[in-house]
């Protein structure tokens, strides 16, 4: 008993341990942040070397507009914006914004569009938060973004609210959560509900149309979430999508309609600035979170009702222009999103939000933003020098006046980010080294001095010397860009000090761990004479040998970017090479052919599978509509292949329904056990029916019109939830004496793999009873052909590792085969809110991971003791009960040690590449799920010593009992 229990709190230690060395490696790796508020105020600019504004509201530069409407479309594309002649070919989402084309390519209109960009993760939390405060996101935000903490740093918002302007906002709440006291008026609306469409669109429409009407506003903000939604269910190219855009353009349409009929001499739009803007892109089937290009690409539409503003400079103008079909110029202009908070704050002449500082944490966010000179020469109508303590400017022409302008915006635009710097390394946490610093100071230097001892002094005398003065302030604007630029530059490669040490310690605390599960395998050959030898002991086995080099080159592919973006390619390749090595042998042996050829016929058809989920494609996109068709030989638009589509899922499922049948009529099914199971195909059955009532086959979805379908999912998580009680009553009370153990383990396994399939299954959407075949077919081979090596091994010790690291690997398959990868863009949101529709954040949390790690984790690692049975699962000869266990413990040891390897590699990956361009677009992401992964991992094998060791326990007392008698 002692040796049994020690392998049982063994799981439990390593799970400790692993927590403990998570946790001390992430808080030195995605710090956990104090912030320090530093604010910026009006009365600072006088300790500027610029010109400042002559009001007495300490402006920090002459207001250029009055009022600003900012409406947020929630993950625009760019080719939702831009015209489709920018791209190689037209799709049908392109165009539909028809009235910004209009406005921004018509003659003597101030608008344009522009290509934003963003910085990853491209999450909204991160991208309200980088576009309100100017800085660079932190990836520790990311998992705030289901319940975001109010920003305290200093914002464009607070700006806002400090220098006296009235903010309304309408629309996604989000904004509420990140700045709760900052409003005027507000109309909040849930936003995570990904099903719901219209509830906050319709609500956003409802309040602004009025609003437009109304003097008692400064700033408007309107957050739509319809498209974000709409991308999310029904991916990109999608008939509610374009819907959605189409609505979008006539909402655009009234509103700049609206502006525009008060934007008169004395009107109430008179110098009204109009943003239509989006925070992130999305992929084609509607996920974001990424780097993809598609994910950081968004789009910025920006419109003035003055007039044109003079022509800048060539050198500031970043357009980029197509001839469209009646050869007539398009262009667009980029612009980083960074840049937002600080140029919008110069257009209304308020402070630029100061930046992040942070104290007794050694992270580096930085306030890097630039004013954009395209952006803000839109308000040039409105620009006058009245406000500038300079001489008369009546000599100077509109881009002299211009420059002059934006020069001395970008002065204090310079001034404030050195400020920042200067305090930040004033509390020695900056993350620059001081030769960063140097240089930084040295570019600042360079600037100021041209500025002060050239620039300046042109201005104050420029009468005089006016033919020099153009060339003055390029010059001076080259400065100042180089400054800005080496921050920039700066910033984005060293904006983080991590600590090391606490990395240092959890890592070490890893590699301790594999040391550990090493040892305990060791310990328990050792205590029941077994070996890892080759049946004549002569060495290692070449099983042992093989699945060493297996996991070891699928843990040192992390170490490369490439590879982890082919990851699920990596684990295909390497379990199809396995299988090969398994056909092999089952040739020399002549047996099990068809088991190891099935076998690679399965691992070939999930290496598609991969390829379609890395695709990034939705099921309504064209990959997925061309590829399989092309295959099979049947064109995209075929009723064969909808009828394929809608009712394969369905026959799967009373397939999987009929195969449990036949299981639970073995006569070793009784009592609780048995209802367990038999619950199952009731939720098949409801599965079944929930999928034909929202079947797009019309003849399928009338004859199920009368189901409730609505509440079937919520049936299904009911029934899978009670089999779940009733397996734990069964396990503490019904001991089932009659059953040794083997059969004891089978009935356990069988329960709680039923207990967990539909509630999985239903949440992977119609793909799922697919992939639940794929698992069952796959573990029926492994199993199959590892009993075949046991059959042929005269040792005591039959325990093959080359089965484990095959089992290990399917279950990576089938996280990559189900549309996962390793990046936020790769959760399945829609997921979460099968079955419900408002928003509960633990409640979908949960529903989140099981949709998740359900295939990859939860169901591989609950029926690992398949493979400890297999011999009294084929009939064939069979060891102790006591062997069993051990072989059963050995296992889990092995496929835990095989798990945590890859972690620890993964680990080490991120602390090579801490430094590297990618590190919060991939190697943190990927850090991310991997540890997640582990601890869940390690947690169902602590449940599984728990639900598979009774059954041993009382034949050991009653053993005892024998033996007393």
């Amino acid at each position: 008993m002692g040796r049994r229990w020690w392998m049982k709190w063994y799981s439990w230690v390593i799970l400790v341990a692993h927590v403990f060395a998570i946790l001390i490696f992430t808080r030195g790796f995605l710090l956990t942040r104090t912030e320090l508020p530093y604010y910026s105020h009006g009365s600072d600019i006088s300790q500027s070397p610029c010109f400042s504004s002559t009001s007495t509201n300490h402006s920090w530069n002459k207001p250029v507009v009055d009022r600003l409407v900012i409406i947020v479309l929630d993950a625009i594309r760019f080719d939702f914006v831009a015209p489709s002649v920018f791209f190689q070919e037209k799709k049908a989402w392109m165009d539909k914004l028809s009235v910004l084309q209009k406005m921004a390519f018509a003659e003597g209109s101030s608008a344009k569009i522009f290509k934003a960009i963003a910085d990853p993760p491209t999450t909204s939390l991160q991208r309200l938060k980088g576009l309100t405060t100017g800085g660079l996101p932190t990836f520790i935000d990311v998992g705030n973004s289901f319940g975001a903490p109010a920003i305290v740093e200093d914002n464009f918002i607070h700006q806002l609210v400090e220098n006296g302007k009235r903010v309304v906002m309408m629309g996604d709440d989000t904004w509420i959560q990140l700045f709760p006291h900052h409003f005027n008026n507000s109309h909040p609306y849930p936003s995570f509900n990904v099903k719901d469409l219209h509830t906050v669109d319709n609500g956003c429409i409802e309040h602004l149309f009025p609003a437009l009407y109304q003097d008692d506003w400064d700033v408007l903000i309107a957050h739509f979430l319809g498209v974000d939604h709409a991308g999310h269910i029904f991916g990109v190219d999608s008939l509610p999508m374009i819907e959605k855009l189409e609505q979008y353009n006539l909402m655009l349409e009234k509103v700049i309609k609206v502006l525009g009929s008060q934007s008169e001499p004395g009107g109430l739009h008179e110098n009204t600035f109009l943003l239509v803007m989006g925070d992130h892109g999305q992929t084609l089937n509607g996920d974001h979170g990424g780097g993809s290009a598609e994910e950081v690409e968004t789009s910025i539409f920006a419109m003035s009702f003055k007039k044109p503003p003079t022509s800048i400079p060539s050198e500031l103008d970043t357009s980029s222009c197509k001839l469209d079909l009646d050869g007539k110029k398009k262009c667009a202009s980029s612009i980083q999103q960074l840049d937002f908070a600080v140029t919008v704050s110069a257009l209304l002449g308020i402070p630029f939000p100061f930046g992040r500082c942070r104290v007794n944490e050694t992270t580096f966010f930085t306030y890097i933003g630039r004013v954009n000179p395209e952006l803000y020469a839109l308000g040039a109508g409105t620009w006058n020098l009245g406000g500038i303590n300079a001489r008369d400017s009546s000599n100077l022409s509109e881009l002299e006046e211009w420059l002059l302008n934006y020069v001395n915006v970008l002065c204090i635009n310079s001034w404030q980010v050195k400020r920042y710097i200067d305090v930040y390394s004033a509390s020695s946490v900056i993350g620059f080294s001081s030769e960063d610093l140097l240089h930084i100071s040295n570019a600042y230097v360079q600037a100021e001095q041209n500025w002060a001892n050239s620039t300046k002094n042109l201005l104050l005398h420029r009468n005089e010397r006016s033919h020099t003065l153009l060339p003055a302030l390029t010059r001076q604007i080259d400065f100042y860009f180089s400054f800005l630029s080496n921050v920039s530059e700066l910033a984005r490669s060293k904006w983080t000090e991590f600590n090391l040490k606490l990395m240092g310690i959890g890592l070490g605390t890893m590699l301790i761990s594999l040391f550990i599960i090493f040892l305990a395998i060791q310990r328990v050959n050792n205590l029941y004479t077994t070996s890892l030898l080759s049946p004549g002991g002569s060495g290692i086995s070449f099983e042992l040998i093989f699945a060493f080099f297996v996991v070891a080159i699928r843990a040192c592919s992390f170490l490369s970017n490439s590879f982890i973006l082919e990851e699920g390619k990596v684990a295909s390749f390497l379990l199809a090479t396995t299988s090969i090595v398994r056909l092999r042998s089952s040739i020399m042996k002549k047996k099990m052919l068809f088991e190891a050829l099935s076998f690679l016929l399965l691992i070939s058809i999930l290496r598609f599978t991969i390829e379609v989920g890395l695709s990034k494609q939705a099921a309504t996109s064209l990959f997925l509509s061309a590829s399989p068709s092309w295959v099979l030989g049947v064109a995209p638009g075929h009723p064969l292949w909808t009828y394929m589509a809608e009712i394969g899922p369905i026959l799967a499922v009373i397939l999987l329904a009929c195969l449990l049948c036949r299981t639970i009529a073995n006569s070793i099914f009784g009592g609780l056990w048995k209802y367990i199971t038999m619950a199952t195909i009731l939720s098949y059955v409801l599965i079944a029916v929930y999928w034909g009532a929202e079947s797009s086959i019309p003849t399928l979805a009338l004859l199920l019109q009368g189901m409730a379908k609505g509440h079937i999912p919520r049936m299904i998580y009911a029934i899978g939830l009670g089999q779940l009680l009733l397996f734990a009553v069964a396990h503490l009370f019904d001991k089932d004496r009659e059953l040794d153990y083997k059969r004891s383990l089978v009935v356990k396994t069988v329960s709680i793999l039923s207990a967990w399939s539909p509630t999985i299954i239903i949440l992977s959407g119609k793909q799922g009873s697919l992939v639940a075949l794929a698992l069952i077919i796959g573990g029926y081979c492994i199993v199959k052909l590892e009993s075949v090596e046991d059959s042929d091994s005269d040792a005591i010790f039959t325990f093959n590792p080359l089965a484990i690291a095959q089992w290990n690997l399917l279950a990576v398959c089938l996280f990559f085969a189900t549309g996962h990868w390793c990046a936020f863009d790769g959760l399945r949101y829609g997921a979460a809110f099968i079955g419900f529709d408002e928003f509960v954040l633990v409640r979908q949390a949960i529903l989140l991971t099981i949709d998740t790690f359900g295939f990859s984790h939860i169901l591989p690692v609950l029926a690992l003791p398949f493979l400890a049975v297999c011999n009294f699962l084929f009939g064939q000869n069979d060891h102790g009960k006591d062997f069993r266990f051990t072989q059963l413990s050995q296992m889990y040891m092995m496929y835990g040690l095989i798990t945590a390897t890859t972690v620890t590699v993964t680990i080490i990956c991120v602390t090579i590449q801490r430094r590297h361009l990618m590190v919060w677009g991939l190697f943190a992401p990927k850090f991310v799920f991997d540890v997640v992964g582990l601890v869940l991992t390690d947690a169902l094998i602590c449940l599984a010593s728990l639900l598979y060791s009774g059954r041993l326990e009382d034949d050991d007392a009653q053993a005892v009992q024998r033996t007393e008698q």
